[in-house]
């Protein structure tokens, strides 16, 4: 009976060993075409066609509004007239190797400037404080702060509560020696014209939400360079 299950216990064992075989070269290549590629580099970055300045959009975390507030400086943008010179780009910060990812790094063709997003909360403070000391690690200069959410107005009553505390990001912004600006107030009417596709700036251009927008776009404007003429 032994002599019967040795065969089937050893091609059993020979199996399994021709399987790890198998995993440990598939891993081998994967590792080799890794290096590869990494030797190779980023890709040079390149112009863009019609585009003389890049903002990057960033907060350093999730759940600050970044998105919401990068589409509504866009169409703020447009309003100032400067989507001619300026290309935008919503990025999320999480780590030093972003920059990279992005080719921020080097000797880009158009040097990115940066615009920091952050509530006035402890934790998001922290987190755009990282953000912006990795953005000047990299040589992108940061434009300013912008505090979304920083007050919220009882559409009933019009009571004015800072929920989530009061002027965080200005006192950031002086530790940075960064300017603010300007401020975003926690309305429902922003997020559900983004959510209907019909950002409020566009969709309520007088609103005060809509101002506060092109507030910030003309700061921004302000600090960026001039192409030559």
């Amino acid at each position: 009976m032994a002599g019967k299950l040795f065969p089937r216990r050893l091609q059993n064992l020979m199996a399994v060993n021709l399987k790890k075989m198998s995993s440990d070269t598939k891993d081998a290549i994967l590792k080799d075409k890794r290096n590869k590629i990494m030797a190779k580099g980023l890709p040079k970055q390149k112009p863009i066609e019609g585009v003389d300045q890049v903002l990057v959009v960033a907060s350093g975390k999730g759940g600050v509004g970044k998105s919401t507030t990068a589409v509504n400086l866009a169409l703020a943008l447009a309003a100032n007239d400067s989507t001619k010179t300026v290309g935008l780009l919503d990025a999320d910060v999480y780590g030093p190797s972003i920059p990279k990812m992005m080719n921020l790094k080097g000797n880009p063709e158009v040097t990115p400037r940066a615009v920091i997003v952050s509530t006035p909360q402890d934790i998001a403070l922290l987190d755009a404080r990282r953000g912006t000391e990795m953005f000047r690690k990299v040589n992108v200069p940061v434009l300013g702060l912008v505090q979304n959410m920083s007050i919220f107005q009882c559409p009933k009553c019009k009571h004015e509560t800072h929920i989530f505390g009061a002027d965080g990001v200005k006192k950031l912004a002086s530790e940075l020696g960064l300017d603010v600006l300007g401020d975003i107030p926690l309305l429902v009417d922003i997020r559900e014209t983004s959510d209907a596709g019909k950002p409020i700036v566009v969709s309520q251009p007088q609103s005060n939400a809509a101002q506060a927008y092109l507030k910030i776009a003309a700061e921004i404007v302000k600090r960026l360079p001039h192409p030559p003429t």
